[in-house]
């Protein structure tokens, strides 16, 4: 999925602009601290349900990424449950190796990315979780998002062999070797199918982008300004400030209403129409996230969420699409597309015979 000789960009109908809510539904634990096993609570599941409504009034059904915490307990999985009885959500996996079993490997940060580990290892602790999930929730998972984007180069034919069809783990433009992570400085940031064709994994990813004047020559630009050096100046916090160029994550986890609504504008200027916003479950408990610390905080995160929603579908004439339904929007296309090419070989030699 890294490899862009094996990316096929989707090609998708005009139309308003799609937007898929992809939410990271986690334990609760220490994000500056040491990785551990036994940080399982999931209180913050309990809040699932009040945003569940927030996003029932937009016709949004979110795809929910449940890690082993979530879908092992009934407290986690039993309010999800529900929601997806009702048809108002997705269920996919979210795998954190730190706190997915078979434990073998030791803990630390290269070992939080589930690429690093021996293949054996990740399709064990990927084996597991898909069939907890599969008891938890009564479905067979086929979204996937690895824990801190850790994918590698085993993961296309790991996903394959277990019968998923979708991928959500790619972080466009980053690149995340300095944390012994992946590399995704080359994949962009628009759905793509990868891997062989025949596979048809569809790869959606994070909606991250650049916004400012210098946005045109950012991707060149970008790379440069983020050198430890120059942010160590604080260049890229002044041309942020400036208007010139900036990097934004479509999400509420402290990114504001107005540099969402500049990165969406920006990209649809580009002609993107797909959009995913994401975030972090246990950021609706204060006190789990860096993003909110106190209840000021959760109201503002609400309150972003919100906002943008309604300029979503309210300004933008925007529609709400699942993972699988956007694939099912790729596909059709797809097919169209290849329809119409055989079409044009038939008229074309129906042509030459007539000469």
């Amino acid at each position: 999925m890294l490899d862009p000789r094996e990316w096929s960009i989707v090609k998708l109908e005009p139309g308003p602009p799609i937007l898929t809510v992809v939410i990271d539904t986690e334990a609760e634990f220490n994000w500056s601290g040491p990785f551990a096993r036994d940080l399982t609570a999931i209180a913050n599941v309990r809040r699932l349900e009040p945003m569940q409504r927030l996003f029932d009034g937009y016709g949004v059904r979110p795809a929910y990424m449940v890690d082993y915490a979530v879908s092992s307990q009934p407290d986690g999985y039993a309010p999800l449950r529900d929601i997806l009885a009702d048809a108002r959500c997705e269920i996919g996996v979210h795998l954190q190796p730190w706190e997915t079993p078979p434990f073998e490997e030791p803990l630390d940060e290269i070992n939080s990315y589930l690429g690093n580990l021996p293949v054996r290892l990740q399709r064990e602790k990927l084996v597991r979780l898909t069939g907890t999930v599969e008891q938890a929730f009564g479905i067979r998972p086929v979204l996937y998002k690895a824990g801190r984007y850790g994918v590698g180069p085993a993961t296309a034919s790991l996903l394959e062999e277990l019968d998923y069809r979708i991928d959500l783990s790619v972080l466009p433009g980053t690149d995340l070797r300095h944390r012994h992570g992946p590399d995704f400085s080359r994949c962009p940031n628009r759905p793509y199918w990868f891997g062989p064709p025949s596979r048809r994994l569809l790869e959606i990813p994070m909606t991250v982008g650049l916004a400012g004047l210098l946005a045109p020559i950012g991707h060149e630009l970008h790379p440069f300004v983020m050198s430890s050096g120059l942010q160590r100046l604080r260049l890229p916090g002044a041309l942020a400030r400036l208007g010139l160029l900036e990097r934004i994550t479509l999400t509420p986890e402290g990114i504001t209403f107005e540099e969402q609504q500049r990165l969406t504008e920006n990209l649809l200027r580009q002609g993107h129409r797909s959009f995913t916003l994401s975030y972090h479950s246990p950021s609706l408990m204060p006190g789990n996230t860096p993003y909110v610390r106190d209840e000021n905080d959760l109201a503002l995160f609400i309150g972003r969420l919100e906002a943008y929603l309604q300029y979503f579908f309210g300004k933008l004439g925007g529609v709400s699409r699942t993972p699988s339904e956007l694939r099912s929007l790729a596909l059709a296309c797809a097919r169209k597309n290849e329809e119409a090419s055989v079409e044009l070989r038939r008229y074309s030699c129906r042509s030459m015979n007539l000469r």
